[in-house]
Order: structure tokens, then C-alpha cells, then sequence
């Protein structure tokens, strides 16, 4: 049985490990509020002297949607993800994606995500470029988060397109004109989730503002390579990249197996075109598409021992057959191109904490 906790089953932490985390976690969430108290305060033009350009956006080949770990309480574990965040730059990662659906920024407040963004400017800033998820189907709050996104120091603000409830093609480009009055902004097309296509007629008409830097393309490498036949910069997603790079005139990759395998999806956007990496890491990605994204993720990282095996819920982790399918993918590939240094093992179910108040 998978163990179910609420926030509130942790008052008394249970452990002096316990104890170490949450003090760090608390020490390193006021250092980040007090820099984002700061920096809000900046005006917009302020603010964007600050910035990179984005020409140095547009050309970054190797961009991770970083996991968001967690702690048993369900907050912010951020003794992990600073790991995290450093194997991704030690192994050649130019971009970090904060709090994009593998980042679950579906699940955090609006100040929880600001804060990780700040956080990550803060503390990593200097040695990557700094992509925070700022989307939502309400144009309102997506002005607001992309405001304070870009106050707290992120070099460019990724907008899906407003989900569940729609709008029209024209409701389309008058969401996204709004938001690139603000500043550097790519668009992520991907309909599994919005369950709306962002059509090349939008994007077209879009990409005559100097502010679109690019759109992260779901749909296909004919699309991508329409796109970039245009000179419009496009990043494709794993299962689609090699081609979309090499073939397709993509820039690069914004990648979630990279939090497992950054050095070869480095291989895969850096060292020219492989056909035989690409299809030896096949298997991999299509092992992270079993379930909708981050699930698969959260369960391998786990398992390879680098975050702590909780989820937030409506997440919950893979069956017992998937996570053995995936330990056997590590031996295949090859323990050392995973990150960590545990030895990765089957979880068993009864080690994954769920919660579900956080």
C-alpha cells in the first residue's frame, strides 16, 4: 500500500535528518523571499537592464525542465534540487526550466513559484540562463507571474496557451500580445495538455514581435521544420530532438530525460548527428511517456536515489512492473550516465510518501 500523509502529519519531524532539511529548507526559502522583496521593488526597465538578451536565449541547445523535489511534508526539498540544478550545469545543460509541468508548477501556489524561480536566479543565475514558467489560462494572472518572473532576475517566461476553457485564434494573439509587452516569451505548443493546437498562423503573426523568442514544438518535426524555415527559432522535445536538430533546423532540446541522462542528451545536441545514440536512448524516453509527465521521473529519481520518494499528489508513482522496467534500462544504458551515485533499485510501494496537503 502507498502511504498517505497530510502536512499536518509532520509537526513533529521525525528525525534529526529530518530536522537538518526542513531548517535548510526554511534558511534557503527566507534568503530567496528577501532577494525576491528586493527585487520586485525594481521597475520593469530596471529590471530588464538586468536580462540577457535575446539573441543569448535564442541560442541555447541544451535546455533541462528541472524536477521539483520534495520533502516528506510535501515542501520544497531544496537541498535536493540545488543538486539537481548543479549535475544538470556540470554535465553541459546552457538552460534550466523552473516549474514547467515536469517542474509541477501545476501544483504550486503562484508565490511558490516565483520563489523557486528566485531562487534558482539567485543561487545559479550566473552559470545558466534561467527559463520560468509563468503560463496559465487566465491572461490576468499570466501578466502578473511573467511581472514578477522577470523582477526576480529569469531571463525568459515560457506560456502555454490558455487550456480548459479556449478561446478563439484572435483570443489566442491578443493572450500572447499582452505578454510580450512585457518581455522575452516562448511559446510552448503542446495540445496533449491544452487540448488546443497553437496554429502556424498565430505563431506567424506572433513572431513579428521582437519579443518572441521561440516556441517549443510538440506536434511534430514537419512543424518544426516549417518554422525554422522561417527563421523562427524552435526547440523540440526527447523523443523528437535528434531529428528536429539535426534534420529540422531545431536549435536545440528542452528536455526532461536530461534530469536522468544529462550527459548524452548533451551528446545528442552537441556532437553532431547519431542516429545510434538517439536510438539507444529510444527506449528511455518512451519509458518517461507511460504516464503523463513527471510521473515517470519522479519514480526514477527516486529510484537512482537522488530525491526523496514523495510525491505530490494527483501524482502517484509507477506500478511495480514499470519500475523494474526501469531499473533495466539503467543496466542497459549504463549505470554511469545516470546522475547520482547510489545504486539504483525497485522502490518498493510502501516507500513512496504521497501527500496530499501541501
Amino acid at each position: 500500500m502507498l502511504k498517505g500523509y497530510s502536512s499536518t502529519s509532520f509537526l513533529t519531524p521525525p528525525s534529526i535528518a529530518t530536522n537538518f532539511n526542513t531548517r535548510y529548507t526554511h534558511c534557503k526559502l527566507q534568503q530567496a523571499a528577501a532577494k525576491l522583496d528586493v527585487r520586485l521593488e525594481l521597475s520593469s526597465a530596471a529590471a530588464a537592464k538586468d536580462r540577457t538578451s535575446i539573441e543569448d536565449v535564442r541560442s541555447l541547445r541544451f535546455i533541462t525542465a528541472v524536477k521539483t523535489p520534495y520533502l516528506p511534508n510535501g515542501k520544497f526539498d531544496l537541498e535536493a534540487y540545488d543538486n539537481l540544478v548543479s549535475m544538470q550545469i556540470s554535465n553541459g545543460a546552457e538552460g534550466i526550466l523552473v516549474a514547467g509541468s515536469t517542474g509541477e508548477g501545476q501544483l504550486m501556489t503562484w508565490d511558490e513559484q516565483i520563489m523557486l524561480i528566485a531562487h534558482t536566479v539567485n543561487c545559479f543565475g550566473d552559470n545558466v540562463k534561467v527559463i520560468g514558467n509563468a503560463g496559465s489560462n487566465c491572461t490576468r494572472e499570466a501578466i502578473n507571474a511573467t511581472e514578477r518572473g522577470f523582477a526576480v532576475g529569469m531571463d525568459a517566461a515560457l506560456h502555454i496557451n490558455p487550456y480548459y476553457g479556449k478561446t478563439s485564434m484572435e483570443g489566442l494573439i491578443a493572450h500572447y500580445n499582452s505578454l510580450l509587452s512585457i518581455g522575452p516569451i516562448i511559446i510552448y505548443n503542446v495540445p496533449s495538455r491544452s487540448t488546443q493546437d497553437i496554429p502556424p498562423s498565430v505563431v506567424e503573426n506572433l513572431a513579428q514581435n521582437s519579443n518572441l523568442v521561440g516556441v517549443k514544438e510538440c506536434v511534430g518535426n514537419e512543424r518544426v521544420k516549417m518554422y525554422t524555415s522561417k527563421g523562427i527559432v524552435v526547440w523540440g522535445v526527447d523523443r523528437l530532438s535528434h531529428e528536429a536538430r539535426w534534420d529540422c533546423g531545431a536549435v536545440g532540446v528542452q528536455s526532461v530525460a536530461s534530469n536522468l541522462v544529462p550527459c548524452l542528451i548533451r551528446e545528442l545536441m552537441f556532437g553532431g548527428k547519431n542516429p545510434l545514440l538517439n536510438s539507444k536512448l529510444m527506449p528511455l524516453f518512451d519509458w518517461l511517456s507511460l504516464e503523463p509527465s513527471p510521473i515517470a521521473l519522479n519514480t526514477a529519481l527516486a529510484q537512482l536515489g537522488v530525491i526523496k520518494p514523495v510525491f505530490r499528489l494527483p501524482y502517484v508513482p509507477l506500478s511495480m512492473e514499470q519500475r523494474v522496467e526501469f531499473v533495466n534500462l539503467v543496466k542497459e544504458i549504463g549505470r554511469e550516465h545516470f546522475v547520482g551515485d547510489k545504486d539504483v533499485r525497485v522502490l518498493e510501494d510502501d516507500e513512496f510518501i504521497i501527500v496530499g496537503r501541501y
